[in-house]
């Protein structure tokens, strides 16, 4: 029982045991695998082909490339360069070792940068690309500025006036003063550095570089290499430059750009607010630029204001700051306080205060009461208008209209057209359609509004040809009232509503006017031009017994005749007018 207890105890940790050696031995097999490839394509058998020396605690860049006379650059940083190159590093006769990042080397592009690099650094550079490069050995030989026998070798970060002339000094010229050295070639931001005609204020003279003016784009960092020979082997000493270009330090206080002065903002009452303070700030080398809110001109640390800042580089011209101070909850505490935003430099300080006042919500409220009060007043118009139209056209032509008959030639207002029915074919309940045209119709439009039709069996004298007289009747009319049934459509009076279209093609103020007396359907031999007078022509609808004319019948019909008072626009009139618009109203 015992022994059983002691060995699934021992299990896990001889499993955890068995991994952990099966790890190392993968990745020794893996790095094995890496060195292998590397022997395997005759890397150990290739001879070096580029030297360099670098100073200890500088920035430094190999590339990956072989040695070419005219080459234009010293490194390319495309990422797809990055996937392509393989780095290793070999010391003394120490294993070799592929190269990854680290805290002082960093694969970029095609390039394999130290910053710094350290003694420790020197040794035996592989790298390859693939389809490219199979194999390219670099001897990389660190060595301190006493054993270099560098003097006045500075900082190698450059701080250059700009719009001043300026010059650039390759730090690796101050190192070696016991060996004379060649042209220095200059590369910035890894492009060889060459006079050109566009820009002639730059000049390349033995180890330096001249500029004059200075300009924002000579920022950046500049490499120097020139060839050194010690013994038999040729060296290529390279050194970095930083150069920063900067301006002269403001002389100006920060220079608040909202709010100004005392501002007055609107907040409502327990709605969140953002207090936004805008402040451009002159160029400093050394920034010292501060931004905050405070609540009655004190910085109360305890209190939970909740302040973001946003900074816009402007160049040489310095910085923009945007300081937000973010209330969750507008309080009747905010709206009695002052909140100053307080900005400062090196030089001095600036000031600006907001104060909350209540949003006054009496002044939107009236012109939201006043803007629905429009509109509804508007769609009363509206319905109103819409309801009693024909009314007030009526109404407008009795006062303020001219007579339009006078002067045009016609004889009658209205010429009426109906089917002619025997008496058995009426029905005694309902007014027929003959004494509909021959007493009820004149009864109206004559006697009570003034009107004179044209009726063809009481107007005009028989004795001529039939389809002659309703020409003729029709081209004297204003208006031709057709009184449509089934038997007016279906019957020999239907030539008369054709001849009446022809008319009004022909003569422009003879105008249709189609009441339907009954119900009827159109037959598919009717004449074209009478189907589609009766698809666009208005009309009517007669819904009355003879005991009960309805009123905005006639009212329809007057609307669609002929304008005939000889009222003009007065005082007296025009007071009518309007008392009748109102009785409308209040009807």
């Amino acid at each position: 029982m015992i022994l059983k207890e002691n060995i699934s105890e021992y299990q896990p940790k001889l499993i955890k045991k068995i991994l952990l050696t099966l790890c190392w031995i993968l990745a020794l097999f893996v790095k094995g695998a890496e060195v292998r490839e590397v022997n395997f394509l005759g890397c150990s058998h290739v001879e070096p082909k580029i030297w360099y020396r670098a100073i200890s605690g500088e920035e430094f860049v190999l590339q990956c490339a072989l040695p070419d006379r005219d080459a234009t650059h010293i490194y390319n940083n495309s990422l797809l360069k990055q996937r392509t190159v393989k780095w290793f590093w070999q010391r003394d006769k120490e294993p070799l070792k592929a190269i990854k990042e680290s805290s002082n080397s960093a694969l970029q592009g095609d390039a394999l940068w130290f910053k710094p690099v350290r003694d420790s650094d020197s040794g035996v550079f592989i790298c390859m690309i693939w389809g490219k490069i199979p194999c390219l050995k670099i001897v990389l030989e660190v060595q301190t500025k006493k054993l270099a026998k560098c003097s006045g070798y500075d900082t190698s970060t450059l701080y250059l006036l700009a719009g001043n002339g300026n010059s650039i000094t390759c730090p690796g010229t101050k190192c070696y003063s016991h060996i004379r050295k060649p042209d220095v070639k200059w590369y910035k931001d890894g492009h060889q550095i060459k006079e050109k005609k566009t820009r002639k204020s730059l000049k390349l003279k033995q180890n330096e570089i001249y500029v004059n003016p200075t300009y924002d784009k000579d920022a950046g960092i500049y490499v120097c290499d020139y060839v050194l020979y010690d013994n038999t082997t040729k060296w290529t000493m390279r050194t970095t430059v930083t150069v920063e270009v900067i301006a002269k330090n403001t002389i100006h206080p920060p220079n608040l750009l909202y709010p100004t002065d005392v501002m007055i903002l609107e907040a409502e009452l327990g709605k969140p607010l953002e207090l936004e303070c805008r402040v451009q700030f002159g160029f400093e080398r050394a920034s010292l630029m501060r931004v905050t809110w405070k609540r009655n001109n004190k910085e109360n640390v305890n209190e939970k204001l909740n302040q973001e800042t946003s900074v816009y580089p402007e160049g040489l011209r310095g910085h923009t700051i945007l300081h937000v101070a973010k209330l969750k909850e507008v309080t009747e505490r905010d709206l009695g306080s002052n909140f100053t935003c307080f900005a400062e430099n090196s030089v001095g300080n600036a000031t600006a205060v907001i104060q909350l006042k209540r949003k006054q919500r009496v002044f939107l409220l009236r012109v939201l009461c006043s803007a629905i009060s429009v509109l509804f007043a508007l769609l009363l118009c509206t319905a109103f208008i819409y309801q009693h139209w024909i009314e007030i056209v009526l109404m407008y032509r009795s006062y303020l209209v001219r007579n339009e008959t006078a002067g045009d030639g016609k004889e009658f207002d209205a010429f009426v057209s109906y089917a002619k029915l025997d008496s058995s074919e009426s029905d005694s309940t309902l007014i027929s359609e003959e004494k509909f045209a021959l007493e009820l119709l004149p009864d109206m439009l004559e006697n009570k509004y003034g009107y004179k039709l044209c009726i063809l069996e009481r107007d005009i004298l028989p004795g001529g040809a039939y389809t002659d007289e309703v020409v003729t009747a029709i081209k004297q009319s204003r208006r031709v009232i057709i009184i449509l049934s089934p038997a007016y459509i279906s019957g020999p009076s239907i030539f008369e509503l054709q001849a009446a279209v022809n008319c009004a093609l022909e003569d422009k103020k003879i105008k249709l006017v189609l009441i339907k007396f009954q119900a009827f359907q159109e037959p598919e031999t009717l004449h074209p031009v009478v189907k589609k007078a009766l698809r666009i022509l208005p009309v009517i609808t007669w819904k009355s017994s003879v005991s009960a004319a309805p009123n905005k019948f006639w009212k329809y019909m007057c609307y669609h005749m002929p304008v005939k008072t000889t009222k003009m626009l007065g005082n007296w009139s025009l007071k009518d007018f309007f008392l009748r618009l109102l009785s409308l109203v209040y009807r």
